[in-house]
């Protein structure tokens, strides 16, 4: 009976004829990659599972980069957070700490991120807004006021400013008495997606790639477990890339970072154990769990062949993965926690190292405290009642799964080629050719859920007859105010001659091939503020002006 039903559905398979009506003509994932009615054997023709797979914790680490994943211990738990004043923000992440959260994600507001403070004119409106207001050591006391640093990792999501609220970090940390051989957590520090997705940069590439791995060499020698850049991914599929140009465009990032500390006379070695990444996680269960493990293998690759890195650790693609925040709707908005739900176990399927789950509510606002504790237990979930933990890779094998790895790993493969034929990332933003084809990817998506080949439930079918509100939280205005009343205090009592001094130390050292962190460090001791410690290097670097993509 059993050989029957098979010759009839392999029969099936191949005369469509023969096949019973099917719900549409074609079938793709969510970035438009075709697929099959049914994998096969024949779908992994010449496939070696020793060859293409190897084991969990050796080369090409497809299966995972630990031999024994989450069965040693659970991804981190991560909350990005972070609003109004940094006495808020303190409170929120204290806490997240006390309801189980084992890490904590920085979100800084928009001045902080370009640079300016924030009595700066063009800083008006957006004071704590997005994130949290940093200007000084004084604010990054007060985040981190009762939170032991050696004891708690945390990742930075900053770019531009990257290095100074490292400094600021280690500062406090320096403070508290810690040790910084201790310090674990992630900078974000990718200033290339800046240029190609996001927007908040500041200098020109080139001295903007020069901090970078001024980063990377003062890291080296003094903050040795810290992670020293967090390679996005992230922002380029929130910009509407496809989940093969978000493995894509974000490996050259990461190659174009690898060249540019091997060009400052770094070894791979060095630094690269130090790397890491931050992928999104989206709605396309499959496809994203065969994203991250065809990531994988192309960074061990390329590790390996093109840089000649001998440290397994050099070759180990650790990332980061936070939901899809262009996913979340404000239309039906409880719909979220399933689109945030699915797309963690995405996540966690496909290997992640730290794991940070939207809350319901971001598409109308920051998340209110009930909100994030409904993210976090998402994640508590997952780990502690599905038994998805329990085994390494339970995926590995599936003819579906390896079928999609292998094609994303081939389309990517295909974009690094023309890059490099370009003459690498830099020439290709540049040129505008990442960001193209990031906006041509957005727009057929877009066109996508207008004719209703995309379905986005209770936005364009399923809508809900009257809509709902639900509690959001809201950014008090007088938070701007007394931020600036504060940042006022902080300039008339601190020892206004060291502060200028340790600047015009900055900006000497801009002016030269010297490592900066020791000056900007130096600087944000004296209580030098972030926007002073920005025009400083502004002065020697200039500004970034955006090219117009047609």
């Amino acid at each position: 009976m059993f050989d029957l039903f098979k010759t009839e559905f392999m029969s099936d398979t191949k005369t469509k004829s023969a096949t019973p009506a099917e719900r549409k003509e074609h079938f793709t994932t969510l970035s438009g990659l075709p697929i099959d009615r049914l994998y096969r054997e024949d779908n992994l023709a010449g496939w070696n599972p020793d060859d293409a797979l190897g084991y969990p914790g050796e080369y090409p680490f497809i299966r995972g980069i630990y031999p024994t994943m989450y069965r040693g211990r659970f991804w981190t738990m991560r909350q990005y957070a972070g609003f109004g004043s940094a006495v808020e923000s303190n409170q929120r992440y204290r806490y997240l700490l006390s309801k189980g959260q084992a890490g904590l994600s920085v979100a800084f507001d928009l001045p902080t991120q370009i640079g300016m403070d924030s009595d700066h004119p063009l800083a008006l409106g957006e004071v704590g807004k997005v994130g949290v207001a940093i200007d000084s050591l004084e604010d990054m006391e007060a985040l981190f006021n009762g939170i032991p640093l050696e004891k708690v990792s945390t990742s930075m999501t900053i770019n531009a400013t990257a290095a100074i609220l490292l400094c600021l970090y280690v500062a406090v940390a320096k403070r508290q008495g810690a040790s910084l051989q201790k310090l674990s957590g992630t900078v974000q520090n990718d200033i290339l997606k800046e240029y190609i997705a996001r927007g908040t940069y500041i200098y020109p590439v080139r001295p903007a790639m020069r901090i970078v791995t001024d980063i990377f060499a003062w890291c080296r020698d003094n903050l040795p477990k810290w992670n020293t850049i967090s390679i996005s991914g992230y922002h380029i599929r929130e910009a509407g890339s496809t989940a093969v140009q978000e493995v894509a465009f974000t490996l050259a990032n990461g190659i174009a970072y690898v060249q540019a500390a091997l060009d400052a006379g770094q070894s791979v070695d060095e630094f690269a154990p130090q790397l890491s990444f931050f992928f999104n996680a989206h709605n396309d269960l499959l496809e994203e769990i065969a994203k991250y493990r065809a990531a994988r293998r192309l960074w061990a690759g390329i590790m390996a062949e093109r840089f000649a890195a001998k440290d397994p650790r050099s070759l180990m693609l650790r990332f980061h993965a936070q939901t899809a925040g262009s996913s979340l709707t404000a239309q039906q908005p409880e719909n979220n926690i399933v689109r945030v739900a699915i797309q963690a176990l995405a996540a966690v399927l496909g290997g992640c190292q730290s794991l940070h789950t939207n809350s319901m509510d971001e598409a109308l606002a920051l998340p209110t405290e009930d909100a994030a504790l409904i993210a976090l237990r998402t994640q508590q979930i997952l780990a502690n009642e599905t038994g998805v933990a329990n085994t390494v890779d339970p995926v590995a094998g599936s003819y579906a799964i390896e079928s999609l790895t292998n094609e994303i790993e081939s389309l990517a493969a295909a974009y690094l080629s023309k890059i490099d034929k370009m003459g690498g990332m830099l020439r290709a933003i540049e040129a505008g050719f990442v960001q193209g084809e990031i906006q041509k990817a957005a727009y057929e998506f877009q066109r996508a859920v207008e004719k209703k080949e995309q379905i986005v439930v209770g936005v364009n079918d399923f809508v809900a007859e009257e809509p709902r509100t639900i509690p959001t939280l809201r950014i008090d205005a007088d938070i701007e105010r007394s931020q600036i009343t504060r940042l006022n205090a902080l300039r008339a009592k601190r020892d206004s001659a060291r502060a200028k001094s340790a600047l015009a130390e900055l900006q000497r050292r801009a002016a030269t091939p010297e490592n900066l962190l020791p000056a900007i460090l130096a600087a944000v001791e004296a209580y030098a503020t972030v926007g002073e410690i920005s025009d400083a290097l502004r002065r020697v670097f200039g500004e970034y002006q955006e090219s117009v993509v047609i």
